[in-house]
C-alpha cells in the first residue's frame, strides 16, 4: 500500500474506516523502509523485528544460497510437515529468520501465557510476522480445497475452530462475481477501465468489470483466484474474526498479539496496476473491511482494550508503459539478456565459465575458489565486473561487497543497500535500477526499488492510549516494533534498530496513558 492511497481515495472512503484511524489515530505521514530489496518477505520481517535484512536475514521472497547452489524460499523448511493439506504448501517455517519479533518478546515477557496467532492468505505473510514462538500461523491453500492450513512447527492437527471454517466453505460463498463496490464511473481516481496496461485473467479477452470468477477460476487456478481479487481480504477477516473467537484473544490479563496481511490489494496491484479501477476497488472494499473489524473489535473488547496497527509490507510503482504515455521517464530492464552478457563478458574476460556462480534479485554472486585456482585477484575481478555492469543505461548505481560491509556508512541509495545487504547471504556485487526502471512484465505494477513509490507506505496506531494526531518526521519501518515494545513495557527484539517513535510516546506519557496490558 502506497501511502498516497489515503489521500487519492479519501473522498471515498467510509467514515469508519481508514478515516476512522486517522481521525481518532496518530498518523505517521512520512513512514519510510530505510533499505533494498522492496519485496514482501523482508517487509514482513522488518516491521515485526524492528530490524533490517542486515540483520533478520530475510534478504528476499528466495535467495541464491551459494553454499548448496540452488535457491531457497524465505520460509520453505521441508524438515515439517504439513497440517490441514496432503501437499507440500505446508512445509514452512520461520527457521531463517535469524532474530525475534515483538510477539516473541510479548510471548517470553509473559511466560508464554500471552498468545500470538497470525494470519495471511500468503505463508510468508503469517509465518514471518509470529516469529519464533507463534501458537499458529495459518495460510491459505486454494487450487482444488480452498482451506486454511498450518505446518507442524505449531500444532499436529488443526484446531477444531480451523477445521469446522474450511469444512462451512465460507470460501465458496465469494465465487462469483467481482464488480465495483459503488458505480463504476465513480472511481474517478483511476485510469479508464479498459486499457493496455493491465494483467487481466486467463479466459477473458478483456479487462474490464465485471469478473466472472465461476466461469474463469478453472483456467486460473481454481480457489486461488480469490486471491487477485478483493474476496480474498473478505475472506481473510472472516478467517480472522474466528481466529479471535477460537483462540479468547483478549480474553484474560495477558497481552495477546493478532497479526493479520490482507494479501490480495498486493495481487491486484501486481495483475492491473496502481492506476486501475480494479485496485480503487480494492481499496474501497478494504476501508469496509476495516471499518468492520474495529466495529467487532469496539462490541467485544470496548474502545480502550486492544492496540491497533496499520502499515504496508511496501508501496508499488505506476506501469511504465503509462508513464510512458504521458512522457514520463519510465521503461523496462530485460533482465534475461543482462545476465546473459554479463555471463558472456565474464566468460571471454577470464577465460572461464566459472567466475560467475549466480545472478539474482539485482546481486552478483562470485565464485572465490573459481577465482582463487584462475589465478586472479578477487577484488580486481569485482571491480571488472562493477565497471562493466555500470555501463548498462538502465542501471543507476553498483556496490560490491567490500563498500557494503565495510566501515564507512553509505548515504542515499548506499545506505538502502547496506541496510539490505547481509554477510552470509548476499551477494558480491548489488546493482540498482534506475528509478521507473522495472525488471517486470509490461503488464501490472511490481515493487522492489528504493524509490519513494516503493518505500513510502502509512503507519497508523490506533486503540488505547493513543493519542489523536500526525507528524510529518521522518520514520522508518523498524521503529513499529520497539515503539509497540515501549507501549507494552518489554522487552525490545533482540537485534532492534529502530527508534521508538517518541513524537508519540511522549504525548501518551503526558497524558499518562502508558499501556501495560
Amino acid at each position: 500500500m502506497r501511502h498516497d492511497y489515503i489521500a487519492r481515495y479519501w473522498s471515498k472512503f467510509s467514515a469508519n474506516g481508514f478515516k476512522r484511524l486517522i481521525r481518532e489515530g496518530f498518523s505517521f505521514e512520512n513512514n519510510h523502509y530505510n533499505y533494498l530489496p522492496t519485496k514482501t518477505a523482508p517487509g514482513h520481517a522488518s516491521i515485526f523485528t524492528g530490524t533490517t535484512p542486515m540483520n533478520h536475514g530475510i534478504i528476499g521472497n528466495n535467495w541464491y544460497d551459494r553454499e548448496n547452489d540452488s535457491f531457497v524460499y524465505c520460509v520453505g523448511d521441508t524438515a515439517v510437515s504439513s497440517i490441514g493439506t496432503s501437499k507440500k504448501y505446508g512445509e514452512m517455517s520461520p527457521h531463517r529468520l535469524n532474530v525475534n519479533t515483538f510477539a516473541d518478546e510479548n510471548r517470553l515477557h509473559s511466560q508464554m501465557r500471552g498468545k500470538t496467532i497470525s494470519v495471511s492468505l500468503k505463508d510468508r505473510g503469517a509465518i514471518l510476522p509470529g516469529g519464533h514462538s507463534a501458537n499458529a500461523a495459518y495460510w491459505f491453500y486454494g487450487e482444488n480445497e480452498g482451506v486454511f492450513i498450518t505446518s507442524s512447527y505449531y500444532l499436529s492437527t488443526l484446531p477444531d475452530w480451523v477445521s469446522n471454517f474450511n469444512n462451512i466453505k465460507k470460501v465458496d460463498t465469494y465465487i462469483r462475481t467481482w464488480d465495483t463496490e459503488y458505480p463504476l464511473e465513480t472511481y474517478t481516481e483511476s485510469i479508464e477501465d479498459s486499457n493496455p496496461y493491465e494483467g487481466g485473467f486467463k479466459g477473458k479477452a478483456n479487462t474490464t468489470f465485471p469478473y466472472d470468477l465461476r466461469k474463469l477460476k478453472n483456467q486460473n487456478g481454481m480457489y486461488d483466484i480469490l486471491m487477485d481479487t478483493p474476496f480474498g481480504n473478505d475472506l481473510t477477516l472472516d478467517f480472522t474474526l474466528a481466529a479471535i473467537e477460537g483462540e479468547d484473544l483478549g480474553e484474560d490479563e495477558y497481552t495477546d498479539v493478532l497479526t493479520v496481511s490482507f494479501s490480495s490489494t498486493d495481487k491486484i496491484g501486481h495483475n492491473f496496476g496502481v492506476d486501475s479501477k480494479e485496485l480503487e476497488d480494492a481499496y474501497l472494499r478494504l476501508d469496509n473491511n476495516i471499518s468492520q473489524f474495529l466495529g467487532y473489535l469496539y462490541q467485544k473488547l470496548g474502545s480502550q482494550q486492544y492496540l491497533f496497527v496499520l502499515t504496508a509490507d511496501h508501496g508499488g510503482t505506476h506501469v511504465p508503459g503509462y508513464l510512458k504515455s504521458l512522457n514520463v521517464s519510465a521503461g523496462y530492464f530485460n533482465m534475461k539478456e543482462f545476465r546473459s552478457k554479463v555471463l558472456k563478458f565474464s566468460e571471454k574476460k577470464f577465460g572461464t565459465s566459472g567466475i560467475i556462480d549466480n545472478i539474482s534479485n539485482n546481486q552478483v554472486f562470485l565464485d572465490r575458489e573459481a577465482i582463487s585456482m584462475s589465478g586472479y585477484d578477487f577484488e580486481k575481478v569485482v571491480r571488472t565486473i562493477y565497471d562493466h555492469i555500470l555501463k548498462y543505461p538502465q542501471i543507476d548505481k553498483v556496490f560490491t561487497r567490500s563498500q557494503l560491509e565495510g566501515p564507512t556508512i553509505l548515504h542515499g541509495t548506499g545506505s538502502l543497500a547496506q541496510l539490505g545487504f547481509h554477510l552470509k547471504r548476499s551477494g558480491d556485487l548489488h546493482f540498482v535500477l534506475e528509478p521507473g526502471i522495472l525488471s517486470y512484465k509490461t503488464t501490472g505494477s511490481t515493487h522492489g526499488g528504493g524509490s519513494n513509490y516503493d518505500t513510502h507506505v502509512p503507519l497508523i496506531f490506533y486503540g488505547k492510549g493513543i493519542p489523536s494526531g500526525s507528524t510529518h518526521r521522518r520514520s522508518n519501518i523498524v521503529d513499529i516494533a520497539p515503539t509497540i515494545c515501549a507501549i507494552l513495557g518489554i522487552s525490545f527484539p533482540n537485534l532492534s534498530t529502530g527508534e521508538p517513535l517518541w513524537q508519540m510516546l511522549d504525548l501518551i506519557s503526558n497524558n499518562q496513558k502508558i499501556i501495560r496490558q
